[in-house]
This record gives C-alpha cells, structure tokens and sequence, in this order.
C-alpha cells in the first residue's frame, strides 16, 4: 500500500516555509504522495454543518491556500513524490480553464499529478463563485466530458446543456496519457455508481473497514456492469487523525485514537485491499515541527509492520 501525507495548506501553517517542510520530509522519509484540499470561503455561520465531528467547520479552513498552485510550489520542490487533489472542488470554474490548469501542472510535475475531485459541502461557497448548487452532479457528468476530450484530442469543440466550446485546437497535452489519474469522493448510492461507470476510483474518508469495503464493493460491481475492468480502479483512502494519549475503544477507532492505533489501521486497510492511506495531521493541534515527528513515526510504523 501507497502512504501519503497531507500539505499544510490550510491553517497557521500554511505559509511557504510550511510547505516546503512537508515536502522535503516526504521526499527524504519515503512518503509516496502528497495532497491538498480546497476551500474558498471560511463563513462565520455555515449554511450547513460540517459533515464530519460536531458539525462545526474546523478553524484551520479560516486560513486556505489554492491547492493547484500549491502543489505547483511543491512540484517545484520535489522530484519523487506524487501531487494530489483531496478533494479539488472542479465545479467552481469553468471546465476548459480547470482542464488547462490540470494539464499544466501534469506537465510541470512532469506526470506526478492525482486529480481528486468533490462536490463540496457547503453550498455558501458556491454562492461565492456563482455556480449553482443543484445540478452538481449533472455539472460534473460534464466537466469530466470536457476533461476527457481536451486531454485525448488534438482538435475538438463541445455543446453540452451547460458548456459550450468553439472547435478549437488543443497543443497542450499532459505527461500522462491519455490523462491524470481522476478520482472521486462520494459516499452516496449515485455517487458510488458514477465512479464505476466513470473514474479512475475513490477518494473516501477513514471509516470502519467494513464499511468502506462493502462501498468499494458496489463500486467495483457497477464498473463490470458497465464494461470496464474493476482491476484498474483506484482507491485513497484520507486518514484525518483526531489523536489520543490513552487508547481509545477499537469501536473508536478511527474517529479517535493513539497513533499506535493509526498505525494498526493503516496495517489493516493494507491488507484489506486499500490501494493508497494518506494522512493529515493538519487537523491536530500540534505544531509544524510535532506534525513532522508524527509523520516520521506514523511512517516508520506502517513500514516495520
């Protein structure tokens, strides 16, 4: 199994020395991956909670850097590692510049880019950049149609219900061919659907591994059905520890544990099948300098095992 670990793009870390830290300690420790996330708008009333914990939005989100351009600077700064969208919102902008983007970056990284994409949350951010709220899943049936034309073909135009591009001539074209890797955090039936049917696999959250093995299961279900060779699906899976001094009750984990506890997890989603664990210890308390430590151990752990 793939180990990664989040940037501290979001929080009091966010800064460019921040990053830069991350990323020189996944390069040297033997991580295999690093990952963003993304927000545009940090409300002081949510018009709806978060859906993880309480519901309260975590205060780190307060402070957010854009992911693409941060993963921009850590491609710059690494030469292993692969670079990862968890998730990207790929709604919030028209599609030809989101394909642009991520066709650039998969140049500049030269073929190291993940593209994890969401739907959001929080419909106050879609307020914000003027993209309606209902239809996303429609907006995104065709975003991925425009993604998938502008990396495969060297002329083409499009006519949806929601986009509409001239015939144009398409030079760009990422390292990767035909495409980046796309994958997609969903946990709803039409959501775990439209991955079989369509991307490259799953970003979920940590839950209890038989959970999310039955959801895998239906996502590999729907892609025989629809033709396509579950074997070449993906998934990575975004670990969020909430850490404890005490071990937790196993039911807890992995809400809640010791890093021991994690490690174990981790072992485990290995062996169940999980393709890719990424780890962000942004969402602790700790500062920059205990997240590295956490990282190195949390690594160390999972390796000897």
């Amino acid at each position: 199994m793939r180990l990664g670990l989040a940037l501290p793009t979001f929080g009091p870390d966010a800064r460019p020395e921040g990053v830069l830290r991350v990323c020189r300690t996944a390069e040297e420790a033997g991580y295999d991956s690093l990952w963003t996330g993304d927000r545009v708008l940090a409300p002081l009333v949510p018009g709806a909670p978060y859906p993880s914990g309480d519901g309260e939005m975590p205060r780190a989100y307060e402070n957010h850097m854009d992911p693409l351009v941060a993963l921009t600077f850590a491609a710059s700064h690494t030469t292993r590692v692969q670079l990862g969208t968890s998730t990207l919102n790929g709604l919030w902008q028209p599609p030809i510049m989101l394909a642009r983007s991520l066709t650039t970056l998969d140049l500049l990284s030269q073929g190291r880019l993940v593209v994890g994409l969401g739907l959001g949350w929080m419909p106050d951010e879609y307020t914000a950049v003027s993209v309606p709220w209902k239809g996303r899943g429609a907006r995104l049936e065709e975003t991925l149609d425009v993604l998938e034309k502008y990396w495969t073909n060297d002329v083409f135009s499009h006519e949806g219900p929601l986009f509409t591009i001239p015939e144009t001539v398409v030079g760009l074209k990422p390292r990767q061919r035909p495409g980046p890797l796309v994958l997609l955090a969903a946990f709803t039936p039409g959501g775990l659907r439209r991955i079989g049917r369509r991307f490259g696999g799953w970003l979920p959250v940590a839950m209890p591994l038989p959970h999310l093995m039955g959801m895998w299961n239906i996502i590999l279900k729907e892609a025989v059905e629809a033709g396509r060779d579950p074997s070449a699906l993906r998934m990575a899976l975004r670990v969020n520890p909430q850490l404890t001094d005490t071990r937790t009750d196993p039911e807890q984990v992995p809400r809640a544990g010791t890093l021991a506890q994690y490690v174990d997890y981790a072992r485990a989603a290995a062996e169940a099948g999980v393709h890719e664990l990424f780890v962000d210890f942004g969402q602790t308390p700790a500062t920059l300098a205990e997240r590295v430590d956490l990282a190195g151990r949390f690594l160390e752990g999972v390796r000897r095992g």
